[in-house]
């Protein structure tokens, strides 16, 4: 994006706030259902500020400009904020100051004291605190009623009305009537009479629906509200088929207007709802006339459990996918040697073989297909102006997945194209221990991600390495590939580890302006067994996809880990091998071979 024109944006944001006599005004990530990835409509931090990253907050006083993100973006958002105003804060680094400190300090000899923020895209919980925050900082106000967005981005795009799709029984493996019953259960026990769902992958699992309104992500925007008695679904009727609109009067769910949902919290006759202010919108939030319960939502603790029928159907998708993949491969090497082969080549051909595969219905997020110093970048993607040409050396990172009718796959290989020196060769072996580790590790019910995380980097940490994100997250059965509440990595998560979850395992080590390592599988949490000190879980292994063992020091893997890699690069060929040709079978017998 050309810098002008983000500077023009801020120019005209500037005379809009000296017209509504603010001082600041604060774009986050979010929509209105505080979702991770959002629908174009609601992308106002990127229209502002350039920057394109999952996670960030741009600020704009009338004299400066600022954007927290996190580590995954460090390197992606200094390059896109180049020759505009904003300045990079790197969050959770010692030194960075927080929105609010930065404000107070920013408009210390301001005569404007009210900062703005849109409250219809914030969280209730997040308003709430920026008040507590920007009052301690210098005596500021904040101002939760204006969209500035909706005069300024005069080419906004409209909110998606895509239609919905009913995910049939035979995948779901639950009746949307069963889990109501389950939900309206679990609010008694928080003493709650009702409920406003508000994540769009919570409607879309309660509902059996799935939709196409977020690139990548297979929901629809919508809220729904549950009460003792009964369900609204409040969405733009036009989203709706007379298929579905049938199906949703069979199982008892009312409809009414998207836009009518602040009206039906007024209207709500029960003594109380159940809201989390860390996921509701402050605009919502404030409209409820109810006694509010401020309490996570039991159904995100549902849905990352998987039923028998969504384990299937991941085991199928996984299959397919990892045809794909070795497809890719197999293909990968030669074209490389052959030259003419990028960053972005390999991602249109690697899209091409899973859009091949039965019951395929897009990728799960945008591929990352990250050759040499690119790799370092942890969410890079390729662009015209970045796309680098591969040649016959050094190591390529490719993150993708794909989303099929059945399930949804994640998986990252980082591959040797050649020659690659004997500190890639490290770090890719103590970045394979971290990731086999993992999924040797047996553990009791009930541990929290947290305690598994230390498993997957204590051999780095030896050396002194580490890394800043996750290890694992949930991924959704044909849903969002970033699925809550578990997940594995330092920072304290409490959500137990429980039989049926999905999670990946991910450990990487990244060195900017060099190289990345990140090696990748889904796996599902079965029991291991039972004992006097309880039930023990540990994880079974879904990706099925070769492990390149070429850049790997063998006098760093001890005989445990190298089991497991010829063990699961058995069940990779016994898998795969009956699905493709004798060429590509040749090529995966030699990737599997045992070490």
């Amino acid at each position: 994006m050309k810098h002008e024109t983000i500077n023009q944006r801020v120019a005209a944001l500037r005379s809009l706030m000296q017209r509504e006599h603010l001082a600041a005004f604060i774009f986050p990530s979010t929509d209105p259902h505080n979702g991770e990835y959002v629908p174009d409509h609601w992308k106002g931090r990127q229209w502002i500020s350039g920057f394109d990253g999952s996670a960030g907050t741009a600020v704009v006083t009338m004299n400066s400009a600022a954007l927290w993100t996190d580590s995954r973006y460090f390197i992606a958002a200094e390059e896109q904020l180049k020759g505009t105003e904003f300045q990079l804060m790197k969050e959770r680094m010692e030194g960075t100051p927080t929105i609010s400190q930065w404000l107070g300090e920013q408009l210390s000899n301001s005569r404007q004291t009210e900062v703005g923020i849109d409250g219809t895209t914030t969280a209730a919980a997040t308003v709430r605190q920026l008040i507590l925050e920007l009052r301690k900082n210098g005596g500021l106000t904040l101002r939760t009623n204006l969209d500035p967005l909706a005069e300024l981005w005069t080419d906004r795009p409209p909110v998606p009305e895509n239609k919905v799709e009913i995910q049939p029984l035979e995948l779901a493996g639950e009746t949307t009537n069963d889990k109501l019953k389950r939900i309206r259960q679990a609010l008694r026990k928080q003493h709650a009479d009702g409920i406003l769902v508000t994540a769009l992958d919570d409607i879309a699992w309660t509902l059996n629906l799935r939709g196409s309104d977020v690139h990548c992500n297979p929901v629809f925007v919508a809220y729904l509200l549950i009460s003792s008695k009964d369900a609204t679904l409040y969405i733009n009727k036009n989203k709706l088929t007379p298929e579905v609109e049938n199906y949703l009067k069979k199982e008892g769910i009312k409809t009414d207007d998207y836009t009518k949902t602040k009206q039906g919290l007024k209207d709500y006759f029960e003594y109380n709802i159940l809201l989390d202010s860390q996921s509701v919108n402050y605009n919502l939030y404030q409209a409820v006339e109810r006694n509010i319960i401020d309490e996570p939502s039991p159904i995100p603790s549902m849905k990352c459990v998987k039923n028998a029928k969504e384990a299937e159907g991941f085991r199928k998708a996984m299959l397919r996918d990892g045809i794909a993949m070795t497809k890719f491969l197999a293909w990968l090497q030669p074209a490389v040697e052959q030259g003419g082969q990028t960053e972005m080549t390999i991602d249109e051909k690697l899209t091409s073989l899973r859009a091949q595969q039965e019951g395929f219905k897009g990728l799960s997020f945008d591929t990352i297909a990250a050759y040499e110093e690119h790799g370092a970048i942890v969410h890079y993607e390729a662009t015209a102006e970045t796309d680098k040409k591969l040649q016959p050396k050094g190591l390529l990172l490719l993150d993708s997945g794909a989303q099929y009718i059945d399930g949804t796959t994640d998986i990252t290989r980082t591959i040797a194209l050649g020659e690659i020196t004997e500190e890639q060769r490290r770090i890719y072996t103590l970045v394979l221990k971290g990731h086999i580790d993992l999924q040797l590790l047996k553990f009791p019910s009930g541990a929290s991600g947290t305690q598994l995380d230390a498993i997957a980097r204590k051999d780095m940490w030896k050396e002194g390495y580490n890394y800043m994100h996750g290890t694992g997250h949930g991924v959704g059965s044909y849903l969002n590939v970033h699925e809550g509440p578990h997940q594995i990595r330092q920072e304290y998560r409490p959500e137990p580890m429980r039989e049926g979850m999905t999670v990946t395992d991910e450990p990487g080590i990244y060195l900017e302006g060099k190289f990345g390592v990140r090696i990748e599988n889904t796996l599902l949490t079965v029991p291991y067994k039972e004992t006097d000190f309880g039930k023990f879980l540990q994880f079974e292994t879904l990706t099925l996809c070769p492990i390149d063992t070429r850049p790997i020091d063998l006098t760093m893997l001890n005989d445990e880990e190298k089991q497991w890699l010829n063990d699961y690069h058995r069940t990779v060929y016994e898998r795969i091998s009956p699905f493709i040709d004798n060429d590509e079978q040749q090529w995966l017998k030699a990737a599997c071979k045992e070490i």
